[in-house]
């Protein structure tokens, strides 16, 4: 069985707008090591659609830092699963999940492999309310952004998490990896 794993980068005050965070190479680094426990990437459309138009290949990599490229290539070439009822066709080693998401996230879990990697804010707040996350890692930047959107807007009943990993960087982040309990 698969586990399903969610990671995101906030700031301190909770916005996962992803243009409030200052990437670095220690977090490009750290999301490389990310993808590669992952056999799958899962997306909801918004996320799917802005990730493949940063880092579908040919990218503009001479743009990127040296230190940028892994990332880059390891997102490419990763398998794909996108969530939407609105694309009618995805492409970038994409394939279109419809229909009943527990069901569909489930039979995707009990595949065997190193694990799902879920990312975006829409699309893990609706995995959260079914319990499929077994793992939850936030990226804590120091810094406050005064917005939004934040994480789990919504969330219905509460999610008990119990810490089971740390790991900061030098720029302050923090990377603090959860799971819940159960």
């Amino acid at each position: 069985m698969r586990p399903l794993r969610y990671s995101i980068n906030v700031t301190l005050d909770g916005c996962c707008d992803h243009r409030a965070i200052i990437p670095d190479e220690d977090l490009h680094r750290h999301a490389v090591e990310n993808l590669e426990r992952a056999d799958a990437l899962l997306f909801g459309r918004v996320t799917y659609e802005m990730m493949e138009a940063a880092w579908r290949r040919p990218a503009r990599t001479e743009a990127w830092p040296d230190w940028m490229k892994p990332f880059g290539q390891t997102i490419d070439a990763a398998k794909k699963y996108v969530v939407s009822s609105s694309l009618e066709r995805v492409d970038w080693n994409a394939e279109l999940l419809r229909g009943d998401l527990e069901k569909a996230v489930a039979q995707l879990k009990r595949e065997s492999g190193k694990g799902l990697l879920v990312g975006g804010v829409k699309l893990p707040l609706a995995l959260a309310e079914l319990g499929l996350i077994d793992e939850y890692e936030l990226v804590v930047h120091p810094r406050l952004a005064g917005h939004g959107p934040t994480l789990f807007a919504g969330l219905s009943k509460y999610v008990d998490l119990k810490l089971v990993g740390r790991l900061e960087f030098g720029s302050g982040a923090v990377a603090m990896r959860y799971e819940p309990r159960r």
